[in-house]
């Protein structure tokens, strides 16, 4: 378990200051000139030797993308793009970030940024969060009036302007290249790769696009070194991690804890047990609502990171949004939810997604009811095998893989309903 002291985010609860003197308090905001005098080349080995992977959902090794940018600027600026458009389903572990420990990004921004020869950052916020976005618009505003950043930032002879882009709300602005769409001003539409945005980005010009926790986590890893990063997890899956846990347990939350923690404790430690004891759980979907659900008795033994979650389950870490389902869920309902989400959130631009998450959608909705016949169930499959990795985008993945999981670990359900609606038997759950 996670110490105290090891957590890089300290006011994660609001519960103390969380104004630039609070944060410095706190220990942020400390020796940053110093940090950035090492420079470019040394941010950037650390932050490779850290092994700190995007805490986005795509878990790509941070310091590594970094290490794409070009090495010499050819006349075009380069630009840092925070991705705090936090629209994923059951995700909600950014925005304690920005409303109550927002120094730790503005920091963070100023560090990545340098390393990337970038003198402009946008952070594009997600249009559903007001209160989030006034709390770190006023924690820019006082890091420009103490000189940390803006012309000359922190004292270090480095120029940098910080600007918060507000969204309008749509999921699909969480896709990087649609991100950048919608800050140019354009309909939020993902663009074909490549070129990628390290090559050519916002305006054309190279852009690195990262999540809030990777950019947030930035300072602290520099101050304390890799190595003490390192230490938390398993190879390959380093680090602490905001973990946000919503559902059928006792006390949901969100807590940062390290990487590689099994379920079991995640639940037991910070959410005081499933709902109605172990017994009653039922299937969780351990990353944010794109990544396929896992049947109850696999999760309790596993260990909460990229790779375990990937290889041995079949499912993913995602964002760490771990939504938990007791034996009440009516799980085909639930995925049936899920799939309508994402139908009303394609943007329309690739026909698989565009056709197929309606189709799907439309299928979804006659399980629930059991009004189907059981040779629909592989018909559904197929179609969401047609629709991954078939668009421009993930969102044709994120759409296809709930109703793969759904499928299965979950298809004696599907028949049972069909079969007694077929009986004239169907529950009441269903029915409704």
């Amino acid at each position: 378990m996670l110490q105290d002291q090891d957590r890089i985010f300290t006011n994660l609860y609001g519960m103390h200051d969380r104004t630039l003197a609070g944060a410095k308090k706190r220990g942020h905001w400390d020796g940053t000139a110093g940090i950035l005098d090492k420079g470019r080349d040394w941010i950037v080995d650390q932050m490779k030797a850290s092994g700190l992977r995007g805490r986005g959902g795509a878990g790509f090794p941070t310091g590594l993308k970094w290490s794409f940018m070009p090495k010499e600027s050819d006349g075009r600026p380069a630009y840092l793009v925070v991705n705090a458009d936090e629209s994923e389903p059951g995700t909600c572990k950014d925005r304690e970030i920005m409303r109550h420990d927002p120094h730790t990004l503005i920091e963070g921004c100023l560090i990545a940024s340098f390393a990337m020869q970038a003198h402009a950052c946008y952070i594009y916020i997600r249009g559903e969060y007001i209160r989030e976005r006034e709390a770190l618009q006023r924690a820019i505003d006082e890091a420009y009036e103490d000189g940390l950043i803006g012309p000359n930032a922190c004292g270090s002879g480095y120029d940098f302007e910080l600007f918060l882009h507000h969204g309008a709300g749509a999921y699909i602005c969480g896709e990087e290249t649609a991100l950048l769409e919608s800050l140019e001003g354009r309909k939020g539409m993902p663009r074909m790769k490549p070129p990628f945005p390290a090559g050519a980005g916002l305006y054309g010009c190279p852009t690195t696009v990262n999540n809030v926790e990777s950019i947030a986590v930035v300072p602290t890893i520099l101050r304390r070194g890799p190595e003490w990063f390192a230490s938390f997890g398993r190879q390959n899956n380093a680090g602490t991690k905001l973990f946000a846990i919503s559902g059928h347990v006792n006390r949901p939350c969100v807590v940062e804890e390290a990487m590689s923690i099994s379920f079991e404790e995640l639940i037991e430690k910070h959410c005081g047990g499933i709902r109605g004891g172990w017994d009653n759980l039922k299937a969780v979907i351990p990353g944010g609502s794109s990544v396929p659900c896992v049947r109850g008795e696999k999760m309790r033994d596993a260990v909460m990171d990229f790779d375990y979650l990937r290889g041995e389950l079949g499912s993913g870490l995602g964002t760490a949004a771990v939504i938990v389902m007791d034996q009440s869920t009516d799980i085909i309902k639930a995925i049936w939810r899920l799939a309508k989400f994402y139908k009303h959130e394609s943007c329309g631009q690739c026909t698989p997604c565009r056709e197929g998450t309606g189709w799907m959608m439309r299928v979804m909705d006659r399980l629930v009811r059991g009004e189907a016949e059981v040779e629909e169930i592989d018909m559904l499959f197929d179609v969401t095998k047609q629709v991954e990795g078939h668009t421009i985008c993930a969102l044709g993945d994120a759409a296809a893989w709930p109703i793969q999981g759904l499928i299965r670990n979950f298809r004696d359900e599907i028949e049972d309903r069909i079969k007694a609606q077929k009986a004239g038997r169907v529950s009441a759950v269903a029915a409704e």
